[in-house]
């Protein structure tokens, strides 16, 4: 693991959150974050939160401080800027129809619809232990009759398939609604299906654009495929290392595990020189 010897180059961080930033249980030490975040305001450096889950699960990991920082949520189909609407993705009916039908072909998907309202599970089609589950990454779920029933800016579709059937089914969506949709996963069953074009990377681009900053002055830290672009978009650019080696080639750097607080440890180091301790 290489530090970056001058933090005055780093304007934006990004991370991934599952296995990247949280634990296995979903926690962070949130007291060391915290000064960590301190240190990178000194400097002027802003802190993205960059995953494919539900904005409004992702800022409850923030609960006292989410209107400070940045989120690129739904894998790039929601960006915000602290309180401030950024870009929300706007899924054409014709493309929710397509993949509602295609999906419906195969009884063994389990699907999630995303909306900037909330996301949606359809009654008769999954269980209501599906539903459980899913409620801990959205923390905006409803039941309804039909998707195509549904009122709502349409984000993204989060369909969940057999594990070992995962890129099987990648390749399905792929060959069946190219063009229409952009799968990308994470693996481990979970496949999401987004606007072409619309990716972490495109998100953080908004904001670096937004913010007047260069992506060499960008890092970033993940541990999945749905991170590649960041990785590659970013100058600074970390896998974790429990990340599979598709993503650690993506990256320039591997750093500890999101069991041993791999992300705090590299941003502690590169911010050591903001500590109030070392100001002359």
């Amino acid at each position: 693991m290489k530090a970056v010897k001058d933090i005055k180059d780093i304007k934006m961080v990004a991370v991934d959150v599952d296995g990247t930033f949280v634990r296995s249980d979903y926690t962070y030490d949130v007291p060391r974050f915290k000064r960590i975040l301190e240190r990178m305001d000194r400097v002027g450096c802003r802190f993205v939160v960059a995953s494919g889950n539900q904005y409004y699960q992702l800022r409850d990991l923030f609960p006292e401080y989410y209107d400070e920082l940045a989120f690129v949520a739904e894998n790039g189909a929601f960006v915000k800027d602290r309180t401030e609407l950024v870009f929300a993705a706007d899924m054409p009916k014709e493309t929710v129809d397509a993949v509602i039908d295609v999906c419906r072909e195969y009884p063994e998907i389990s699907n999630v619809l995303c909306g900037m309202e909330s996301a949606y599970c359809q009654r008769r089609t999954v269980s209501q232990e599906f539903f459980d589950l899913t409620a801990i990454y959205y923390h905006r779920l409803k039941w309804v009759d039909d998707f195509k029933q549904v009122k709502d800016r349409i984000l993204k579709f989060a369909p969940t398939v057999p594990e070992e059937k995962t890129y099987e089914y990648y390749d399905m969506f792929c060959e069946r609604l190219g063009g229409l949709v952009e799968p990308t996963t994470s693996g481990h069953g979970s496949i999401d299906l987004i606007v072409p074009g619309c990716h972490k990377a495109s998100g953080l681009k908004r904001l670096a654009e937004r913010w007047g900053i260069a992506p060499e002055q960008c890092a970033a830290f993940g541990d999945g495929g749905n991170d590649i672009e960041m990785l590659q978009y970013c100058g600074h650019s970390y896998a974790m290392a429990n990340a599979p080696e598709n993503v650690k080639k993506a990256a320039k750097y591997v750093c500890p595990s999101n069991e041993e607080d791999g992300v705090l440890d590299v941003l502690e180091k590169m911010f050591a020189q903001a500590h109030p301790d070392n100001e002359k």
